[in-house]
């Protein structure tokens, strides 16, 4: 690879992230219509949640490639390289092509925006989402799954024509883009609802499914709800993501198949047939993902970080203890906004031996003195430290004894920044909606 063609890259794409994000379809368009809509050329499965649409991103895309069909997955943000977002059969983008069609989109992109004014030029998620969207036409993939990056109803996905929908959850969370209240969230997330297309919608609460199903009802939709499928927890399936979180979202994705099966789009028949196997072998990094380090050290990697995923947390931290034999772990934590701090730190403290605080290399990332307040009055321990100095090169880590466990969660960020680190590798940094 040429190395100083991807940093050259790296900048051309750096500076549209540092333009922020534009909450508008209008570029979007505008830019896939110059480039022939390719998202119109392939099946698409279009997921939004305030979280677990990315596990039920994971999830279908492991049902659609165990029936043998060749698939497409477009998720953000990405742990440590950008190609990550998209991938082909679970096999991420590489940075030969990304310097390619980075080039080949800025010349297309140039010559129909004005490039001297970035609120006319497309965004980062607008340029990576149009990438994606050409990449899965390029390779006739015979269905995509795309997740919304913000909400649903102006997010840069929204302006594909979907064979199915599904909502993982709604939770309070990005506030400052969706609203403050269930409701308004609930209306920018079935924003993706599409005329006649089936919709699945996880476990949600009682006033975010009451809109869901309004909107639903207005634009002529089947409406398939998880509650309908399974009754009770022991219901639900089974999956290789820890929590009974993840089987709910499993439940969201065995709906799915079904659904899809029942299209009678022939490339979905018995689609149902693959999704205990498929389910039970998910890989979706981050998220209470284990990871064995040096000297019998076992890293737990783990992406809540808002008070509904704080609630998984609670469940994972507590199983964590009862298979420790009664111990605690040591617990890093790294935080973007103060609220979702204040979530994440007041179940760490009841399940932690130990806090140390990193901050994540992101703008927002919260700093050890706004980390200790919101974590308010405690007897635990707390460090610290800089992320290059708890976890080394080579699978290491400095901050835990031989044999111990320490987990990371708080932030995505942080759990990319941590691969990077034991991997001896530098996260690109080129993030979007920090």
């Amino acid at each position: 690879m040429d190395t100083d063609k991807f940093t050259q890259t790296e900048n051309f794409l750096y500076a549209l992230r540092n333009a922020g994000s534009k909450y508008s379809l209008d570029r979007i368009r505008k830019f896939c219509g110059a480039l022939s809509n390719p998202q119109d050329s392939y099946p698409v499965i279009h997921v939004a949640g305030t979280n677990g649409k990315g596990s039920v991103c994971a999830m279908l895309e492991s049902i659609l490639r165990a029936r043998g069909l060749k698939t497409g997955m477009y998720t953000s943000p990405h742990l440590v390289h950008i190609g990550e977002r998209i991938q082909i059969n679970r096999t991420p983008m590489g940075s030969e092509e990304i310097i390619l069609e980075t080039a080949r989109l800025k010349d297309i992109a140039d010559s129909i925006f004005n490039s001297s004014d970035l609120a006319d030029y497309p965004s980062f998620f607008e340029f990576m989402t149009a990438m994606a969207f050409e990449k899965f036409s390029r390779e006739k993939v015979d269905c995509a799954v795309v997740e919304v990056g913000l909400g649903g109803r102006l997010d840069s996905t929204n302006i594909v024509n979907p064979c199915m929908c599904a909502i993982t959850s709604i939770a309070l969370d990005h506030t400052e883009f969706l609203g403050n209240t269930i409701e308004q969230i609930a209306l920018e997330k079935a924003g993706i609802i599409k005329s006649g297309v089936p919709v699945v919608c996880g476990f949600l609460q009682k006033q975010a499914m009451g809109l869901v199903e309004r909107i639903a009802d207005e634009r002529k939709c089947v409406l398939y709800k998880a509650e309908d499928f399974f009754p009770d927890t022991d219901s639900l399936p089974k999956t290789s993501l820890k929590g009974s979180f993840q089987r709910r979202n499993a439940a969201v994705a065995a709906i799915a198949a079904k659904v899809l099966e029942d299209s009678k789009l022939p490339q979905f028949s018995k689609l149902s047939d693959f999704t205990e196997k498929a389910l039970s072998e998910v890989s979706w990094a981050a998220r209470w993902q284990k990871i064995p380090l040096k000297n019998n050290v076992t890293l737990i990697l783990d992406a809540s970080h808002n008070e509904e995923g704080a609630n998984a947390l609670e469940e994972n931290l507590s199983g964590l203890k009862h298979e420790l034999g009664g111990e605690k772990p040591v617990v890093c934590v790294g935080s973007l906004g103060r609220d979702r701090a204040k979530a994440i730190l007041k179940v760490v403290s009841r399940h932690a031996s130990e806090i140390i605080f990193i901050k994540p290399d992101q703008p927002r990332a919260l700093g050890y003195v706004e980390l200790r307040e919101c974590l308010g009055n405690s007897s635990l321990p707390i460090r610290e430290s800089a992320l290059e100095d708890v976890f080394l090169p080579g699978g290491r880590c400095a901050a835990v004894k031989n044999g111990a466990t320490i987990v990371s969660t708080g932030s995505i960020y942080l759990a990319g920044e941590v691969l990077a680190a034991i991997g001896a590798k530098v996260p690109d940094g080129l993030q979007d909606r920090p």
